[in-house]
């Protein structure tokens, strides 16, 4: 019998496999403290905060755990960002490496800012974020 998938962000981070679970569990501490009172959930297989518009998500892989904020937190700290690997979508962080704790929780902040920002209910924010100063 398969076992039952995780329904919380915490059950996910306890059941992720052992190599990336000290980087999960410092990700969602900094996320959970940015976002006390965001919605936890898991959508897509993947560990979300709501509002209930999409604030960041995060996720583990084979060798590094993914931190996705949105768009317009990657453009904001895209000098920043140079220093790692990152698509248009997230920030990877090899589980060889710290956790970049400080420059997530900015980014998280930032993050949330933009969203709270927003006077729309889309959940995804297209291309025209607008980038708090």
């Amino acid at each position: 019998m398969p076992a039952k998938k995780p329904t919380t962000i915490a059950q996910y981070v306890a059941a992720a496999p052992s190599a990336g679970r000290s980087h999960l569990k410092q990700i969602y501490a900094i996320l959970k403290s940015v976002a006390p009172d965001a919605e936890e959930t898991i959508k897509w297989n993947t560990p979300f905060f709501v509002e209930p518009r999409f604030v960041f998500a995060f996720a583990p892989f084979k060798a590094h755990c993914a931190f996705t904020p949105n768009a317009a937190t990657l453009a904001h700290f895209q000098k920043e960002l140079k220093a790692y690997k990152t698509t248009k979508n997230f920030l990877q962080v090899p589980y060889a490496d710290e956790v970049p704790e400080d420059l997530i929780r900015r980014m998280a902040i930032h993050s949330l800012e933009v969203v709270t920002a927003r006077d729309d209910d889309s959940f995804w924010k297209t291309d025209s974020e607008q980038v708090p100063q």
